[in-house]
C-alpha cells in the first residue's frame, strides 16, 4: 500500500465530509487508506460520513477527546502504508497533491516530510505553510510585530520565512499540522507526535526531531484549501493560552539552556496577544454590523445548476459568470465541479477577494467557513 490518510475529526461534520470526499478523488489510481479518528465529538460526524463512504474509509471513535497528538499517533501504529498524510479535517486537497507528494519522496532519497501551499477558504495563502524553526530571536520577532512590519527580510521575517516565493520548492524547517506528508517508517522511528502537546505546537516539534535526524522537510506549491487557517480564532484567550503553552513545552524539550530568554520572552508574548485580542473586540463591538441578509449580496452560481441551487437558498437574483471586478458570493456547484477544479478555481480568482462557498448536493447546504460547526 502506498499511502495511509489520517485525519483526526472534532465536531466539523460537514468539513470532514468534503476533506474525504476530496482524498478519494485524489487517490484514485494510487493505492491507499483513510483513517478517521474521532476525539469524541459528540455528535453524528462518523455516522455521518459512515453513511456517505462505507467501508471506504476506517473510522475509529474515541470515548475522550485524547487531543491531536494522540489520536493521530493511534492511526500511524496501524497505518500499512509506505508513506502517511497527517491531514485536517477541515481541508480540501487537489488531485495532483498525492500524486506530486509521491514522486518527489521516490526521488528525493533525504526529504523526511513534505508540507504544501494552503489557502484559506477564498484562496488567499496561508504562511503557516511553510516556517522556520522558532529560535529565541525568531520568536521575538513574530511575538513583538517585527515580522509583520518586515514581511520581506531575512532577518525578521523568518517565522513565516515570507522572502521565499509561495510558488516555488523550498527545504524548510516546519511544516503544518494541516498536511504532513511523511515516510511511515521515519513517523514510528520517531515515535510519532509528542503526546505532551495536546493542541498545537507538535506539528514543530515533529519537523524539528525529523532535521534532527538527519532528515529534510520541504514545501511545495500544490494548492489545497484549508478552512480555518491555523484552525482556531486567533483572536481567544483559549488560543493564545494554549499556543504559547506549546511553545514553553518546545523550549524545555528542545532548548533548556534558552530558558532563561525564552521564558520571558514567551509570557510577555501572551500578555500582549492577550492585550491585542480584547482592544480587537472592544473594536468589533463599537462597529457597525455587517448586512447578513442573503438578498442584499451580489450572488453568482455558475453551471447547469444555478437555478436550482438558488431556490433552495431562497435567492431571487443571481449572476452565472463570475467577474474579474467587485466583491459577489461565489457558489461553487459539487455536482458540477470536482475538487481540484474547486481548489483551481479558488486559487485562480484568490486575487480579487471574493468569497467563496461549496454547495452540496447531498447535505444540500452551503459548506462555508462561516457556518455554525454541527
Amino acid at each position: 500500500m502506498e499511502i495511509s490518510v489520517v485525519i483526526v475529526n472534532y465536531r466539523v461534520k460537514y468539513f470532514l465530509e468534503q476533506t474525504i470526499a476530496s482524498v478519494l478523488e485524489a487517490m484514485d489510481g494510487i493505492s491507499g487508506e483513510v483513517i478517521v479518528v474521532d476525539n469524541c465529538s459528540g455528535d453524528d460526524s462518523i455516522e455521518h460520513s459512515r453513511r456517505r463512504f462505507g467501508d471506504r474509509v476506517t473510522f475509529v471513535e474515541n470515548v475522550d477527546n485524547v487531543g491531536f497528538a494522540r489520536a493521530n499517533n493511534q492511526a500511524i501504529a496501524c497505518a500499512q502504508g509506505e508513506y502517511t498524510l497527517v491531514l485536517n479535517p477541515d481541508t480540501i486537497i487537489h488531485h495532483s497533491a498525492l500524486s506530486q507528494c509521491l514522486e518527489w519522496m521516490r526521488t528525493h532519497e533525504n526529504c523526511g516530510a513534505i508540507g504544501v501551499r494552503m489557502l484559506d477558504a477564498n484562496g488567499h495563502f496561508l504562511p503557516e505553510s511553510k516556517r522556520a524553526f522558532p529560535t529565541p530571536w525568531v520568536s521575538f520577532c513574530k511575538i513583538f510585530g517585527l515580522s509583520s512590519f518586515f514581511p520581506k527580510s531575512r532577518v525578521f521575517a523568518k517565522y513565516h520565512l515570507r522572502y521565499l516565493d509561495e510558488h516555488s520548492a523550498h527545504k524548510v524547517d516546519i511544516l503544518a499540522g494541516a498536511f504532513m506528508f511523511c515516510r511511515t517508517d521515519l513517523l514510528r522511528n520517531l515515535g510519532g507526535f509528542d503526546e505532551d502537546f495536546f493542541m498545537y505546537g507538535e506539528d514543530i516539534d515533529l519537523s524539528y526531531r525529523i532535521v534532527k535526524a538527519g532528515r529534510e522537510n520541504w514545501y511545495l506549491p500544490v494548492p489545497i484549501i484549508h478552512y480555518k487557517g491555523e484552525s482556531t480564532k486567533k483572536e481567544s484567550m483559549r488560543y493564545v493560552e494554549i499556543f504559547y503553552g506549546a511553545m514553553l513545552i518546545f523550549y524545555k524539550k528542545h532548548f533548556p539552556r534558552f530558558g532563561a530568554v525564552a521564558y520571558p520572552i514567551i509570557k510577555a508574548g501572551v500578555w500582549v496577544r492577550k492585550t491585542a485580542a480584547k482592544l480587537r473586540r472592544l473594536v468589533i463591538r463599537l462597529l457597525p454590523k455587517r448586512a447578513t441578509d442573503r438578498s442584499k449580496r451580489r450572488w453568482v452560481i455558475p453551471g447547469r445548476n444555478g437555478r436550482a441551487i438558488a431556490a433552495a437558498l431562497g435567492l431571487n437574483e443571481f449572476e452565472q459568470e463570475i467577474p474579474d471586478a467587485g466583491h459577489v458570493q461565489v457558489v461553487l456547484d459539487d455536482e458540477l465541479y470536482s475538487y481540484a477544479e474547486i481548489v483551481a478555481l479558488i486559487d485562480h480568482y484568490a486575487s480579487l477577494n471574493h468569497d467563496f462557498h461549496i454547495y452540496s448536493h447531498t447535505n444540500q447546504m452551503l459548506i462555508t467557513p462561516k457556518m455554525s460547526q454541527q
